[in-house]
């Protein structure tokens, strides 16, 4: 047998993630390889740190881009934050938050759970019940945008309540970062992780990281090793830390850094409100026809999500057979349900470059036809 070359097709992806790219960032992953220790490297990197300040809305000293997916950014901010024995309030509203459980055991520490509905965001009664019945807590841990229903938990009322019980805060931000308001330091967030495929519109495979001075004063302090070698940021502190000043601790993914630093550029340019804007009023088109489908949201519309649309599938119809012929007839990606909308919803994204008019359009259209 003999392989050839692989050449995919043109899809339009409007699922949860990973989004359509702009042209511009894929032209960027085409530039010549240099060492990532090589002094322009270096130079890109410290403007990519700063170009990551600008999308957090932060002065961190500490916000890099891990070198890989945005569930590493989720380890990396558990396993160096959590010591055996810490308890951890952990909002689960979704499946992203149930990962966090998990990682919380997985460090040692012992998981106080928040349940909230499915579709809809982390109640701020029951976190503060929560605080109040666990004095010795020392991280809350919480999803701002859960992928899996589309609802936004606001993010401010939560951090404030972590301060006046004097927790850290462990926020994933993967689906939020460049598509809806994230004000890092106004709302004192201390580990934030977010991922580079989703409203940054880049390729898959990095996770932005930010930690405040509270963060990075609590991993100083540790009393154990972190567990993870390669997500030890304390060794990876040296690697992104220093004006042109570089130690070696890993062979960074240096084209898809470049990447990263294009789509940031582009964030940059076009400016946050006016991103934050952009995705708001796709979303509406798209609510819009939606509705004179007959399709229905999971989520209320005061904690919706407008780059991850939510929906359910309406009755009597074939999940997997429609995302099938979606994809086959018009190279057209939504994604599945999750965990318990599993088979009862679709998830249509909105995400960075796919937040346009005309993507709104052919999903519509695709849809409509479909259905019939």
């Amino acid at each position: 047998m003999t392989i050839t070359s692989f050449y995919p097709p043109q899809r339009t992806l409007m699922g949860p993630g990973p989004s359509d790219i702009y042209p511009q960032v894929l032209q960027a992953l085409s530039r010549p390889t240099i060492g990532h220790l090589d002094p322009l490297f270096v130079g890109m990197m410290d403007e990519l740190k700063q170009l990551l300040q600008y999308a957090f809305q932060t002065k961190n000293t500490f916000t890099i881009a891990v070198s890989a997916p945005g569930s590493a950014g989720m380890e990396a901010c558990f396993v160096n934050l959590v010591e055996p024995g810490d308890k951890v309030i952990v909002c689960r509203n979704g499946v992203f938050g149930d990962r966090m459980r998990e990682n919380v055991e997985r460090c040692g520490g012992k998981a106080v759970v928040v349940d909230n509905t499915w579709g809809e965001p982390v109640d701020p009664l029951l976190v503060e019940q929560a605080l109040i019945d666990n004095p010795d807590a020392k991280v809350l841990a919480f999803v701002h945008a859960e992928t899996s229903t589309g609802a936004l938990s606001d993010a401010e009322a939560l951090a404030k309540l972590a301060r006046q019980h004097d927790c850290l805060t462990i926020v994933d931000a993967v689906t939020s970062l460049g598509g809806v308001p994230l004000l890092v330091d106004e709302w004192q967030l201390d580990a934030v992780y977010s991922g580079s495929q989703k409203c940054l519109s880049c390729v898959p495979g990095l996770s932005p990281l930010t930690f405040s001075q509270r963060a990075i004063d609590k991993i100083q302090a540790r009393k154990t090793p972190v567990q993870s070698w390669f997500l030890d940021q304390s060794l990876v502190l040296g690697y992104w830390s220093g004006e042109g000043k570089r130690t070696y601790h890993h062979t960074a993914p240096v084209n898809s850094l470049y990447a990263l630093h294009e789509a940031l550029v582009l964030l940059q340019n076009e400016g946050l409100e006016n991103a934050w804007q952009r995705h708001k009023d796709a979303h509406l088109e798209l609510r819009e026809g939606l509705e004179k489908l007959g399709i229905t949201f999971v989520v209320d519309e005061a904690s919706r999500l407008p780059q991850l649309n939510a929906v359910y599938i309406p009755d009597g119809v074939d999940d997997a057979l429609v995302r099938k012929k979606l994809l086959e007839r018009y190279n057209l990606e939504i994604g599945a349900g999750l965990g318990a909308l599993g088979g009862k919803a679709w998830r249509i994204g909105l995400m960075g470059y796919a937040a346009r008019s005309e993507n709104v359009a052919l999903c519509l259209k695709a849809l409509e036809s479909t259905l019939k």
